[in-house]
């Protein structure tokens, strides 16, 4: 299969001395074998989403499997500053999933891409809210890392400690987390109020509870909802609904899932230091 990868930069039009206007660059790539871009990954499952309107259907369309389909919705709203996909449950037609108006923006916009690229710079700025929504999507979906919690937010507060920089990130309208770093990171990264950034939690670093109202040092308390879980032969993986369209997950042994007999619907609250989010500038 041919995936398809685009690379943008803005640049000033110097041809005439007088007159400079900003513009946007576009380079499109195809890649053959099994280098297919994670962007046209994406895309395919949006388009899927669109014409089957149900995520196990839309699965079964692209060959692969519930789960994976689930991961990329969930990466895409996590990183997104407005949500792709959104689903429901229950109801006449008994719940389903379906693009919001972000994802039907965005899903134009690519298959403009896909089918007319040069044309579809000249119209993108009709087509979209804003040039910057896009620029920041692809920039969110071209990053690889082991860590399986990725979220852009917006720097709300950054205090300077002796050694340390507390910031503080808003990942939606009622969820935030705190990230320590070094204040030479800090200011190697150009950390400041109303920038965006991107944190990395590592699945395993999350410890989950019960007791909604636990006492703890762990600077990062967000209470969810459990959305999935996922049983493997020693650990399970456990996703938890954040509310808007961001999903957190945690890996914890079997056992710890029995013992606190966690199960989809639960309402869990789930802890992580502010040393174990990594920052990425975003």
């Amino acid at each position: 299969m041919t995936g398809v990868q685009s690379r943008y930069q803005f640049s000033t039009n110097d041809s005439m001395p007088r007159k400079k206007s900003a513009e946007l660059k576009g380079n499109l790539f195809l890649l053959d074998g099994n280098q297919q871009s994670f962007t046209h990954q994406q895309i395919d499952l949006l388009l899927a989403i669109k014409d089957c309107g149900s995520i196990t259907a839309a699965a079964k369309q692209l060959g692969i499997s519930y789960k994976t389909a689930w991961d990329r919705i969930d990466t895409m709203n996590n990183l997104s500053d407005q949500p792709l996909v959104s689903r429901s449950v229950g109801g006449t037609k008994g719940g389903g999933t379906q693009l919001t108006s972000f994802g039907e923006e965005i899903l134009t916009g690519f298959s403009q891409l896909q089918e007319e690229h040069a044309a579809y710079i000249d119209r993108l700025g009709a087509s979209l809210h804003s040039m910057g929504d896009l620029a920041n999507f692809l920039r969110s979906t071209n990053l690889h890392t082991s860590a399986r919690n990725q979220f852009r937010g917006q720097i709300k507060k950054v205090t300077k400690g002796e050694v340390n920089t507390e910031i503080e990130l808003k990942l939606s309208a009622t969820t935030s987390i705190v990230a320590h770093v070094t204040n030479e990171s800090a200011q190697k990264m150009k950390f400041r109020k109303g920038t965006n950034a991107i944190a990395l939690i590592k699945s395993s670093w999350i410890i989950l509870s019960k007791e909604l109202d636990v006492a703890t040092s762990a600077r990062n308390k967000l209470v969810g909802v459990v959305s999935k879980i996922n049983r493997g032969k020693v650990n399970s993986e456990v996703s938890i609904d954040l509310g808007e369209n961001k999903t957190l997950c945690s890996v914890i042994t079997n056992q710890s899932v029995s013992t606190l007999k966690i199960k989809k619907g639960d309402n869990l609250c789930a802890l992580f230091k502010a040393s174990s989010v990594i920052l990425m500038a975003d």
